[in-house]
Protein backbone atom coordinates (compact mmCIF):
# COMPACT_ATOMS: atom_id res chain seq x y z
CA UNK A 1 0.00 0.00 0.00
CA UNK A 2 1.23 3.59 -1.14
CA UNK A 3 0.58 6.10 0.72
CA UNK A 4 -0.61 9.77 -0.99
CA UNK A 5 1.52 12.83 -0.30
CA UNK A 6 -1.32 15.38 -0.03
CA UNK A 7 0.79 18.72 -1.66
CA UNK A 8 0.40 22.26 0.89
CA UNK A 9 1.20 25.74 -0.31
CA UNK A 10 4.36 27.55 -0.25
CA UNK A 11 5.18 28.68 3.38
CA UNK A 12 7.12 30.05 6.37
CA UNK A 13 7.39 28.78 9.18
CA UNK A 14 9.47 30.82 12.17
CA UNK A 15 10.50 28.59 15.29
CA UNK A 16 10.71 31.02 18.13
CA UNK A 17 12.92 28.91 20.44
CA UNK A 18 14.66 27.74 17.37
CA UNK A 19 17.89 26.23 19.00
CA UNK A 20 16.07 24.47 21.81
CA UNK A 21 15.47 21.32 22.86
CA UNK A 22 11.92 20.45 21.10
CA UNK A 23 13.01 21.91 17.78
CA UNK A 24 16.36 19.78 17.77
CA UNK A 25 14.40 16.50 18.81
CA UNK A 26 10.85 16.96 17.30
CA UNK A 27 10.28 20.11 15.03
CA UNK A 28 13.43 20.14 12.63
CA UNK A 29 13.50 16.48 12.00
CA UNK A 30 9.68 16.36 10.89
CA UNK A 31 10.06 19.22 8.53
CA UNK A 32 12.85 17.44 7.26
CA UNK A 33 11.03 14.16 6.80
CA UNK A 34 8.12 15.77 5.20
CA UNK A 35 10.80 17.17 2.66
CA UNK A 36 12.32 14.00 2.08
CA UNK A 37 8.55 12.60 1.16
CA UNK A 38 7.96 15.57 -1.58
CA UNK A 39 5.85 17.62 0.75
CA UNK A 40 7.58 21.08 1.16
CA UNK A 41 6.99 22.63 -2.06
CA UNK A 42 9.67 24.78 -3.66
CA UNK A 43 9.67 28.63 -2.27
CA UNK A 44 8.97 27.44 1.53
CA UNK A 45 11.39 28.51 4.15
CA UNK A 46 12.08 27.84 7.91
CA UNK A 47 13.40 30.72 10.18
CA UNK A 48 14.69 29.80 13.28
CA UNK A 49 14.52 32.55 15.87
CA UNK A 50 16.34 32.47 19.26
CA UNK A 51 18.84 34.89 21.54
CA UNK A 52 21.83 32.57 20.59
CA UNK A 53 24.42 34.90 18.95
CA UNK A 54 24.72 32.77 15.50
CA UNK A 55 24.46 34.07 12.32
CA UNK A 56 22.89 31.68 9.25
CA UNK A 57 25.54 29.38 8.30
CA UNK A 58 26.04 28.36 11.82
CA UNK A 59 22.69 27.56 12.53
CA UNK A 60 22.52 25.21 9.54
CA UNK A 61 25.25 23.38 11.08
CA UNK A 62 23.24 23.34 14.42
CA UNK A 63 20.34 21.58 12.22
CA UNK A 64 22.36 19.35 10.68
CA UNK A 65 23.89 17.79 13.37
CA UNK A 66 20.15 17.82 14.66
CA UNK A 67 18.96 15.71 11.85
CA UNK A 68 21.92 13.59 12.03
CA UNK A 69 21.20 12.77 15.64
CA UNK A 70 17.40 12.38 15.27
CA UNK A 71 16.27 12.02 12.38
CA UNK A 72 18.63 8.88 11.44
CA UNK A 73 18.18 9.16 7.64
CA UNK A 74 18.87 11.38 4.24
CA UNK A 75 21.11 11.48 1.98
CA UNK A 76 23.91 13.94 1.81
CA UNK A 77 22.08 15.88 -0.86
CA UNK A 78 18.77 15.67 0.32
CA UNK A 79 20.12 17.56 3.77
CA UNK A 80 22.13 19.96 1.73
CA UNK A 81 18.82 21.08 -0.63
CA UNK A 82 16.74 21.17 2.94
CA UNK A 83 19.57 23.66 4.53
CA UNK A 84 19.50 25.38 1.67
CA UNK A 85 15.38 26.60 3.06
CA UNK A 86 16.86 27.53 6.74
CA UNK A 87 17.18 30.89 7.97
CA UNK A 88 18.58 32.36 11.27
CA UNK A 89 17.34 35.67 13.23
CA UNK A 90 18.70 36.15 16.22
CA UNK A 91 15.81 37.54 18.55
CA UNK A 92 15.36 38.70 21.91
CA UNK A 93 11.25 37.42 22.90
CA UNK A 94 11.19 39.65 26.10
CA UNK A 95 12.93 42.72 24.17
CA UNK A 96 12.60 44.31 20.43
CA UNK A 97 15.98 42.96 19.72
CA UNK A 98 15.69 40.92 16.24
CA UNK A 99 12.34 41.92 15.52
CA UNK A 100 12.57 44.35 12.35
CA UNK A 101 15.19 41.64 11.12
CA UNK A 102 12.40 39.18 11.18
CA UNK A 103 9.92 41.08 9.71
CA UNK A 104 11.84 42.24 6.85
CA UNK A 105 11.44 38.74 5.72
CA UNK A 106 7.84 39.41 4.81
CA UNK A 107 8.38 43.19 3.81
CA UNK A 108 7.97 41.81 0.01
CA UNK A 109 4.35 41.61 1.16
CA UNK A 110 2.96 44.29 1.93
CA UNK A 111 0.05 43.87 -0.54
CA UNK A 112 -1.82 41.49 1.56
CA UNK A 113 -4.09 39.37 -0.40
CA UNK A 114 -7.43 38.72 1.75
CA UNK A 115 -8.68 35.89 -0.86
CA UNK A 116 -5.00 34.35 -1.13
CA UNK A 117 -3.36 34.87 1.97
CA UNK A 118 0.24 33.75 2.33
CA UNK A 119 0.84 31.08 4.75
CA UNK A 120 2.77 32.36 7.54
CA UNK A 121 3.11 30.23 10.74
CA UNK A 122 4.81 30.99 13.99
CA UNK A 123 5.98 28.10 16.51
CA UNK A 124 5.98 29.31 20.30
CA UNK A 125 8.87 26.53 20.86
CA UNK A 126 9.20 28.38 24.23
CA UNK A 127 8.06 28.66 27.98
CA UNK A 128 4.84 29.56 28.07
CA UNK A 129 5.74 32.58 30.08
CA UNK A 130 6.61 34.25 26.89
CA UNK A 131 3.51 33.27 24.70
CA UNK A 132 2.04 36.63 25.55
CA UNK A 133 4.95 38.83 24.48
CA UNK A 134 5.50 36.82 21.32
CA UNK A 135 2.05 37.36 20.21
CA UNK A 136 1.92 41.20 20.69
CA UNK A 137 5.12 41.73 19.16
CA UNK A 138 3.82 39.67 16.60
CA UNK A 139 0.89 41.94 15.87
CA UNK A 140 2.92 45.01 16.63
CA UNK A 141 5.42 44.50 13.94
CA UNK A 142 2.97 43.70 11.33
CA UNK A 143 3.27 39.91 11.43
CA UNK A 144 -0.29 38.95 12.66
CA UNK A 145 -2.65 39.47 10.07
CA UNK A 146 -3.18 36.00 8.61
CA UNK A 147 -0.54 34.69 10.47
CA UNK A 148 -1.15 31.39 12.50
CA UNK A 149 0.72 30.48 15.56
CA UNK A 150 1.29 27.67 17.43
CA UNK A 151 1.84 26.95 20.94
CA UNK A 152 2.96 23.60 23.25
CA UNK A 153 1.35 22.89 26.57
CA UNK A 154 1.03 23.04 29.13
CA UNK A 155 -2.00 25.77 28.15
CA UNK A 156 -1.70 27.36 31.90
CA UNK A 157 -1.59 25.21 34.96
CA UNK A 158 -5.12 25.61 36.27
CA UNK A 159 -8.53 27.56 34.93
CA UNK A 160 -7.37 30.61 36.02
CA UNK A 161 -4.38 30.85 33.99
CA UNK A 162 -5.75 29.02 31.02
CA UNK A 163 -8.21 31.83 30.98
CA UNK A 164 -5.37 34.57 31.00
CA UNK A 165 -3.08 32.93 28.47
CA UNK A 166 -6.58 32.67 26.25
CA UNK A 167 -7.28 36.17 26.72
CA UNK A 168 -3.71 36.98 25.63
CA UNK A 169 -3.61 35.28 22.73
CA UNK A 170 -7.11 36.64 21.80
CA UNK A 171 -5.78 40.09 22.21
CA UNK A 172 -3.89 39.96 19.17
CA UNK A 173 -5.03 36.78 17.18
CA UNK A 174 -8.49 35.18 16.40
CA UNK A 175 -9.52 31.70 17.23
CA UNK A 176 -8.91 30.37 13.86
CA UNK A 177 -5.36 31.57 13.63
CA UNK A 178 -4.14 29.97 16.90
CA UNK A 179 -3.28 25.94 17.31
CA UNK A 180 -2.86 24.10 20.48
CA UNK A 181 -0.88 21.67 19.77
CA UNK A 182 -1.13 18.19 21.54
CA UNK A 183 1.30 15.25 19.78
CA UNK A 184 -1.37 12.70 20.95
CA UNK A 185 -3.47 13.77 18.46
CA UNK A 186 -0.89 13.60 15.53
CA UNK A 187 -0.79 9.89 16.48
CA UNK A 188 -1.72 7.39 13.58
CA UNK A 189 -4.32 5.11 15.88
CA UNK A 190 -5.28 8.34 17.82
CA UNK A 191 -6.94 9.37 14.41
CA UNK A 192 -7.82 5.67 13.35
CA UNK A 193 -10.51 6.00 17.08
CA UNK A 194 -12.76 8.03 14.88
CA UNK A 195 -12.06 6.06 11.45
CA UNK A 196 -13.24 2.93 13.77
CA UNK A 197 -16.11 4.52 15.26
CA UNK A 198 -17.48 6.81 11.99
CA UNK A 199 -16.45 4.35 9.19
CA UNK A 200 -17.25 1.35 10.21
CA UNK A 201 -21.19 -0.02 10.74
CA UNK A 202 -19.53 -3.01 13.02
CA UNK A 203 -18.89 -0.82 15.91
CA UNK A 204 -21.05 2.57 16.45
CA UNK A 205 -24.52 0.53 17.10
CA UNK A 206 -22.33 -1.19 19.79
CA UNK A 207 -20.80 1.94 21.17
CA UNK A 208 -22.60 2.75 24.03
CA UNK A 209 -23.51 1.57 27.69
CA UNK A 210 -26.26 -1.21 26.16
CA UNK A 211 -23.18 -3.58 25.47
CA UNK A 212 -20.13 -1.90 26.70
CA UNK A 213 -19.31 -2.57 30.24
CA UNK A 214 -16.98 0.02 30.62
CA UNK A 215 -13.36 1.74 29.06
CA UNK A 216 -10.18 1.40 30.03
CA UNK A 217 -7.27 4.31 28.94
CA UNK A 218 -3.63 3.68 29.80
CA UNK A 219 -0.89 5.87 29.03
CA UNK A 220 2.04 4.14 30.50
CA UNK A 221 5.60 5.62 30.36
CA UNK A 222 9.23 3.32 31.79
CA UNK A 223 11.34 6.85 32.05
CA UNK A 224 11.08 9.43 34.88
CA UNK A 225 10.84 13.32 34.63
CA UNK A 226 13.56 13.08 32.01
CA UNK A 227 15.09 16.39 33.09
CA UNK A 228 11.63 18.17 34.21
CA UNK A 229 12.33 18.32 37.38
CA UNK A 230 10.95 21.52 38.37
CA UNK A 231 8.44 21.99 36.01
CA UNK A 232 6.97 18.03 36.86
CA UNK A 233 7.08 19.21 40.46
CA UNK A 234 4.86 21.98 39.86
CA UNK A 235 2.92 19.81 37.72
CA UNK A 236 2.47 16.29 38.30
CA UNK A 237 0.43 13.49 36.16
CA UNK A 238 -2.61 15.06 36.70
CA UNK A 239 -1.69 18.18 35.04
CA UNK A 240 1.00 16.95 32.72
CA UNK A 241 -1.00 13.97 31.37
CA UNK A 242 -4.57 13.44 32.57
CA UNK A 243 -5.99 16.77 32.23
CA UNK A 244 -4.98 16.77 28.09
CA UNK A 245 -3.59 13.58 26.63
CA UNK A 246 -5.94 11.58 28.51
CA UNK A 247 -8.74 14.26 28.04
CA UNK A 248 -8.58 13.74 24.45
CA UNK A 249 -8.67 9.99 24.51
CA UNK A 250 -11.84 9.72 25.95
CA UNK A 251 -13.19 12.34 24.31
CA UNK A 252 -12.86 10.62 20.78
CA UNK A 253 -14.02 7.69 22.29
CA UNK A 254 -17.20 9.30 24.18
CA UNK A 255 -18.07 11.92 21.65
CA UNK A 256 -21.38 11.40 19.21
CA UNK A 257 -21.03 11.78 15.38
CA UNK A 258 -19.78 15.05 14.33
CA UNK A 259 -22.23 16.03 11.36
CA UNK A 260 -19.11 16.42 9.47
CA UNK A 261 -15.07 15.78 9.52
CA UNK A 262 -14.17 19.48 10.04
CA UNK A 263 -12.96 21.30 12.88
CA UNK A 264 -15.23 23.05 14.30
CA UNK A 265 -17.73 19.69 14.43
CA UNK A 266 -15.37 17.71 15.59
CA UNK A 267 -14.25 19.87 18.52
CA UNK A 268 -18.08 20.94 19.62
CA UNK A 269 -18.70 16.97 20.44
CA UNK A 270 -15.47 16.88 22.11
CA UNK A 271 -16.64 19.59 24.10
CA UNK A 272 -19.63 18.61 24.84
CA UNK A 273 -17.84 14.92 26.19
CA UNK A 274 -15.74 17.15 28.84
CA UNK A 275 -18.94 19.06 29.88
CA UNK A 276 -20.79 16.15 30.34
CA UNK A 277 -17.92 14.59 32.79
CA UNK A 278 -19.16 14.05 36.52
CA UNK A 279 -17.22 15.48 39.56
CA UNK A 280 -14.41 12.90 40.38
CA UNK A 281 -15.73 11.54 43.90
CA UNK A 282 -12.32 11.31 46.48
CA UNK A 283 -12.80 7.52 46.31
CA UNK A 284 -12.42 6.90 42.55
CA UNK A 285 -8.84 8.47 42.42
CA UNK A 286 -5.55 7.07 43.10
CA UNK A 287 -1.81 8.59 42.89
CA UNK A 288 0.99 7.29 43.21
CA UNK A 289 4.60 7.82 43.62
CA UNK A 290 7.74 5.77 42.51
CA UNK A 291 10.12 4.41 45.00
CA UNK A 292 13.88 4.27 44.03
CA UNK A 293 15.82 1.16 43.41
CA UNK A 294 19.50 1.39 45.52
CA UNK A 295 20.27 -2.51 43.92
CA UNK A 296 20.24 -0.85 39.70
CA UNK A 297 20.54 2.86 41.36
CA UNK A 298 17.52 4.31 40.17
CA UNK A 299 16.66 7.57 42.63
CA UNK A 300 13.31 7.40 44.04
CA UNK A 301 10.86 10.47 42.66
CA UNK A 302 11.54 12.69 45.73
CA UNK A 303 15.71 11.89 44.89
CA UNK A 304 15.07 12.71 41.17
CA UNK A 305 13.79 16.36 41.96
CA UNK A 306 15.97 17.06 44.93
CA UNK A 307 12.09 17.45 47.47
CA UNK A 308 11.77 14.73 50.14
CA UNK A 309 8.83 16.48 51.59
CA UNK A 310 7.23 16.32 47.46
CA UNK A 311 3.64 15.14 47.92
CA UNK A 312 3.51 15.51 43.74
CA UNK A 313 2.08 12.50 41.60
CA UNK A 314 4.14 10.38 39.23
CA UNK A 315 1.00 8.21 38.63
CA UNK A 316 -2.47 8.69 38.74
CA UNK A 317 -5.54 6.60 37.89
CA UNK A 318 -9.05 7.54 38.39
CA UNK A 319 -12.78 6.36 37.37
CA UNK A 320 -15.02 8.75 35.28
CA UNK A 321 -18.25 8.82 34.36
CA UNK A 322 -19.88 10.52 31.15
CA UNK A 323 -23.48 11.76 32.05
CA UNK A 324 -25.32 11.65 29.00
CA UNK A 325 -27.66 8.99 26.96
CA UNK A 326 -25.15 7.24 25.74
CA UNK A 327 -22.70 6.62 28.58
CA UNK A 328 -24.89 6.40 31.45
CA UNK A 329 -24.02 3.85 33.77
CA UNK A 330 -20.72 2.73 32.05
CA UNK A 331 -17.26 3.72 33.61
CA UNK A 332 -14.07 5.25 32.27
CA UNK A 333 -11.19 4.20 33.90
CA UNK A 334 -8.36 6.25 32.92
CA UNK A 335 -4.66 5.60 34.79
CA UNK A 336 -0.90 7.11 33.34
CA UNK A 337 2.58 7.21 35.80
CA UNK A 338 6.21 7.41 35.23
CA UNK A 339 8.82 4.79 35.97
CA UNK A 340 6.20 1.61 35.05
CA UNK A 341 7.27 -1.71 34.09
CA UNK A 342 6.17 -1.09 30.20
CA UNK A 343 5.89 1.76 27.85
CA UNK A 344 2.43 1.77 26.54
CA UNK A 345 -0.67 3.93 25.46
CA UNK A 346 -3.68 1.64 25.11
CA UNK A 347 -7.27 1.93 24.71
CA UNK A 348 -9.07 -1.12 26.31
CA UNK A 349 -13.09 -1.33 24.65
CA UNK A 350 -14.99 -4.08 27.20
CA UNK A 351 -18.12 -5.40 26.54
CA UNK A 352 -20.91 -6.81 28.30
CA UNK A 353 -20.90 -10.27 28.54
CA UNK A 354 -23.60 -12.19 26.48
CA UNK A 355 -26.33 -12.18 28.54
CA UNK A 356 -27.11 -16.10 28.33
CA UNK A 357 -24.70 -18.37 27.55
CA UNK A 358 -26.16 -21.92 26.30
CA UNK A 359 -22.77 -23.58 26.68
CA UNK A 360 -23.17 -23.85 30.57
CA UNK A 361 -21.20 -23.17 33.76
CA UNK A 362 -18.35 -25.17 32.42
CA UNK A 363 -17.61 -22.90 29.17
CA UNK A 364 -16.79 -20.18 31.48
CA UNK A 365 -17.39 -16.26 31.36
CA UNK A 366 -16.08 -14.67 28.12
CA UNK A 367 -16.46 -11.04 26.68
CA UNK A 368 -15.73 -9.42 23.57
CA UNK A 369 -12.70 -7.09 23.87
CA UNK A 370 -11.80 -4.33 21.72
CA UNK A 371 -8.08 -3.19 21.75
CA UNK A 372 -6.56 -0.07 20.68
CA UNK A 373 -2.65 0.07 20.98
CA UNK A 374 -1.30 3.63 20.06
CA UNK A 375 2.29 2.55 21.56
CA UNK A 376 4.67 1.40 20.05
CA UNK A 377 3.13 -1.46 17.47
CA UNK A 378 0.36 0.39 16.85
CA UNK A 379 -2.42 -1.53 15.86
CA UNK A 380 -5.58 -3.10 16.89
CA UNK A 381 -7.02 -5.89 18.49
CA UNK A 382 -10.58 -7.60 18.18
CA UNK A 383 -11.21 -10.37 20.89
CA UNK A 384 -13.84 -12.81 20.28
CA UNK A 385 -14.97 -16.20 21.60
CA UNK A 386 -14.86 -19.75 19.47
CA UNK A 387 -14.80 -23.27 20.15
CA UNK A 388 -11.17 -24.59 21.40
CA UNK A 389 -10.03 -26.99 18.93
CA UNK A 390 -10.05 -30.82 20.02
CA UNK A 391 -12.29 -33.76 21.31
CA UNK A 392 -13.90 -33.31 24.27
CA UNK A 393 -17.04 -30.98 23.87
CA UNK A 394 -17.73 -27.16 23.72
CA UNK A 395 -14.73 -25.83 25.13
CA UNK A 396 -14.53 -22.07 24.57
CA UNK A 397 -11.31 -19.74 24.75
CA UNK A 398 -11.05 -16.20 23.64
CA UNK A 399 -8.20 -15.57 20.37
CA UNK A 400 -7.62 -12.14 19.22
CA UNK A 401 -8.20 -10.69 15.41
CA UNK A 402 -5.13 -8.79 15.27
CA UNK A 403 -4.22 -6.36 12.52
CA UNK A 404 -0.95 -4.54 13.31
CA UNK A 405 -0.06 -1.64 11.28
CA UNK A 406 3.19 -2.66 10.61
CA UNK A 407 1.83 -6.58 8.98
CA UNK A 408 -1.57 -4.77 7.23
CA UNK A 409 -0.03 -1.69 5.68
CA UNK A 410 3.24 -2.24 4.78
CA UNK A 411 6.12 0.33 4.80
CA UNK A 412 3.59 3.12 6.13
CA UNK A 413 2.30 0.80 8.72
CA UNK A 414 5.39 -0.07 9.87
CA UNK A 415 6.97 3.64 9.60
CA UNK A 416 3.45 5.98 10.34
CA UNK A 417 4.64 9.55 10.14
CA UNK A 418 5.82 11.18 13.60
CA UNK A 419 2.38 12.91 15.36
CA UNK A 420 4.68 16.61 14.60
CA UNK A 421 5.11 16.02 11.07
CA UNK A 422 1.03 15.35 10.38
CA UNK A 423 0.47 18.39 13.05
CA UNK A 424 2.62 20.52 11.53
CA UNK A 425 1.52 20.11 8.00
CA UNK A 426 -1.96 20.43 8.82
CA UNK A 427 -1.02 24.23 10.76
CA UNK A 428 0.23 24.91 7.26
CA UNK A 429 -2.81 23.33 5.47
CA UNK A 430 -5.08 25.83 8.15
CA UNK A 431 -6.88 22.56 9.18
CA UNK A 432 -7.53 22.67 13.20
CA UNK A 433 -9.30 19.70 13.79
CA UNK A 434 -6.54 18.13 15.76
CA UNK A 435 -5.87 21.02 17.37
CA UNK A 436 -7.47 22.49 20.74
CA UNK A 437 -9.88 25.25 20.77
CA UNK A 438 -9.54 27.40 23.77
CA UNK A 439 -13.17 26.52 25.15
CA UNK A 440 -11.83 22.99 25.49
CA UNK A 441 -8.36 24.33 27.10
CA UNK A 442 -11.23 25.84 29.72
CA UNK A 443 -13.50 22.95 29.82
CA UNK A 444 -10.86 20.29 30.83
CA UNK A 445 -9.42 22.60 33.75
CA UNK A 446 -12.72 23.36 34.92
CA UNK A 447 -12.66 19.90 35.39
CA UNK A 448 -9.20 18.80 36.55
CA UNK A 449 -9.20 21.94 39.13
CA UNK A 450 -11.67 20.77 41.79
CA UNK A 451 -10.02 16.84 41.90
CA UNK A 452 -6.39 18.99 42.64
CA UNK A 453 -8.02 20.88 45.24
CA UNK A 454 -9.86 17.83 46.96
CA UNK A 455 -6.57 15.75 47.49
CA UNK A 456 -4.72 19.08 48.26
CA UNK A 457 -7.53 20.17 50.93
CA UNK A 458 -7.64 16.89 52.46
CA UNK A 459 -3.60 16.71 52.61
CA UNK A 460 -3.72 13.37 50.35
CA UNK A 461 -0.30 11.93 50.22
CA UNK A 462 0.74 9.35 47.02
CA UNK A 463 1.56 6.10 48.00
CA UNK A 464 4.73 4.51 46.83
CA UNK A 465 4.99 2.52 44.36
CA UNK A 466 8.14 0.56 43.03
CA UNK A 467 9.96 1.16 39.81
CA UNK A 468 9.30 -0.97 36.94
CA UNK A 469 6.30 -2.05 38.31
CA UNK A 470 2.05 -1.73 37.11
CA UNK A 471 1.90 1.29 40.06
CA UNK A 472 0.44 1.26 43.24
CA UNK A 473 -1.83 -1.52 44.51
CA UNK A 474 -4.90 0.99 45.68
CA UNK A 475 -5.17 1.50 42.18
CA UNK A 476 -5.74 -2.66 41.70
CA UNK A 477 -8.38 -2.06 44.34
CA UNK A 478 -10.29 0.78 42.40
CA UNK A 479 -11.13 -1.70 40.11
CA UNK A 480 -12.16 -4.75 41.91
CA UNK A 481 -14.46 -2.92 44.43
CA UNK A 482 -16.40 -3.00 41.04
CA UNK A 483 -15.88 -6.82 40.24
CA UNK A 484 -12.94 -5.66 37.33
CA UNK A 485 -9.41 -5.81 36.72
CA UNK A 486 -7.04 -3.87 35.12
CA UNK A 487 -5.60 -5.25 31.64
CA UNK A 488 -2.07 -5.68 31.75
CA UNK A 489 0.51 -3.31 30.96
CA UNK A 490 2.42 -4.50 28.16
CA UNK A 491 4.74 -2.75 25.33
Amino acid sequence: MVSRVIPVDPFDLVIFGGTGDLAQRKILPALFRRFRGGQMPTGARIIGAARASMDTDAYRAFVMSALQEFSGDGSAQEIADFLSRIHYVILDADGDTGWSTLRGFFDQDDEFDEANPPVRVFYFSVRPRLFGGLAERLYRYGMAKGGRIVVEKPFGNDLETARTLNQMLAAYFHESQIYRIDHYLGKETVQNLMAIRFGNMLFEPLWNSQYVDHIQITVAETVDVEGREDYYDRAGAMRDMMQNHLMQLLCLIAMEPPAKFDSDAVRDEKLKVIRALDPVQPHHIVRGQYSGDADVGLPSYRDTVGNQRSTTESYVALKAHVSNWRWAGTPFYLRTGKRLVARSSVINVMFKDAPHSIFGADAGRHANLLTIRLQPNEGITLQVTIKEPGQGGMRLVDVPLDMSFAEALGKEGSHPADAYERLIMDVIRGNQTLFMRGDEVEAAWAWTDPVIAGWTARGDVPKPYDSASIGPGDADLLMRRDGREWRGIRP
